[in-house]
């Protein structure tokens, strides 16, 4: 069977209606920046659909080339804005700025990496599909976010607002602890197959201790 990081690493773990302060840790990821509302800005749906061939092509490499077999990752993104409140009053979906990534284990190389864009290119091109821009602007790095508060929320997006607003105005400062890095959402659900109600989200934010 694959190996699955959501079921072994810490970070990946977190129950509706509690907010958990834990130690991430570094992990590697392809990333890619975009901005603006991901229901209609097309560098949304551009990002995503050039994310995930590379991760499938390098889960399949690193099967065949080294017997490493391990799942894809789900969807994350980190987001920001100008105005923090866009995430929280206002949710202005149009002031989002934004990184999209999945985590890829630590055996793969930036050489895996380079080799993984130009097979999906090459897998394109034979199929006379496409060519994804996009596929370019994706990189291979390390994130490390450190001490974070994260909590599970099930619900639609738009519904995240109170919890945001409870962690970020209550729960933080309460604890002793102020925000950092960004935003960071983990989409545990597929959009395409899940109803919005049910929709699962690890909701996270770097954050330190004061004093």
């Amino acid at each position: 069977m694959a190996i699955d990081p959501k079921k072994t690493l810490d970070a990946y773990r977190a129950r509706r209606g509690e907010f958990r302060i834990l130690e991430v840790p570094a992990m590697q990821y392809l990333m890619i920046d975009g901005a603006g509302d991901p229901n209609t800005a097309p560098a949304y749906s551009d990002a995503v659909g050039a994310l995930f061939p590379l991760a499938y092509t390098l889960k399949f490499e690193s099967r065949k080339s080294l017997g490493i077999d391990t799942v894809v990752m789900p969807l994350e993104g980190l987001w920001h804005a100008p105005d923090m409140e866009s995430f929280t009053s206002r949710r202005d979906k149009s002031a989002w700025v934004w990184t999209l990534m999945v985590m890829v284990p630590d055996h793969v190389t930036p050489e895996m990496f380079t080799d993984a864009v130009e097979a999906v290119e090459q897998k394109a091109a034979k199929k006379k599909q496409p060519q994804k821009p996009a596929l370019r602007t994706v990189r291979l790095e390390t994130l490390d976010e450190g001490l974070c508060v994260q909590t599970l929320h099930v619900g639609s997006y738009d519904d995240e607002a109170p919890v945001l607003a409870d962690l970020h105005e209550r729960f933080i400062p309460d604890n002793g602890l102020r925000m950092t890095g960004l935003h960071h959402e983990v989409y545990l659900s597929d959009v395409r197959r899940v109803q919005p109600a049910r929709l699962r989200t690890i909701l996270r934010q770097p954050v330190e201790r004061v004093g």
